[in-house]
């Protein structure tokens, strides 16, 4: 028997995850409390309820967002990890190091959807090194965000 296995983490590397099993419902979120805590438009989550979380580097910080739920965060990089909430615990699917494999199946809390969100597919698209006044800038760009795969120290010496 497989038992599937999932990685992850936050930008800077000081914390990261291992989900051991199926992971659950994908979903996401359109409330404001969601929102806020990704600072985005709508927060994808999956459940890991019936799976085996742990920390492997590091552990969240958590705020309570509300009396029923905490959001997990990377104290060092900000980067949302986690919301939790008596039902169990769901990860934010872009902390994962593969988020392309993690399909969400349902939207929440489309109240709070901004009227925008739906058009967002619609707007011109162009590629990072299209942006020809910013250019210069990305061509000698050194990315110091943790790579999408465990590694046995980070950062690197070279970059502490």
């Amino acid at each position: 028997m497989t038992t599937s296995v999932h990685t992850g983490g936050c930008q800077c590397g000081a914390v990261r995850f291992r989900v051991e099993g199926a992971l659950g419902d994908a979903s996401v979120c359109h409330c404001r409390m969601c929102q806020k805590a990704s600072g985005n438009f709508y927060l994808p989550l999956v459940s890991v309820r019936d799976a085996a979380l742990s920390w492997t580097r590091g552990e969240p910080k958590r705020f309570r967002s509300s009396n029923h739920g905490h959001r997990g965060f990377c104290a060092d990089c900000g980067t949302p990890l986690t919301y939790e909430a008596p039902d169990g615990v769901a990860l934010t699917i872009a902390a994962f190091d593969d988020p392309a494999a993690i399909v969400p199946r349902i939207q929440w809390g489309i109240e709070a959807k901004l009227p925008y969100v739906d058009t967002i597919p619609g707007l011109p698209g162009e590629d990072t090194m299209a942006d020809q006044d910013a250019a210069s800038f990305l061509a000698d760009l050194v990315s110091y965000q943790h790579p999408d795969h465990d590694t046995d120290e980070w950062p690197p010496e070279d970059r502490r």
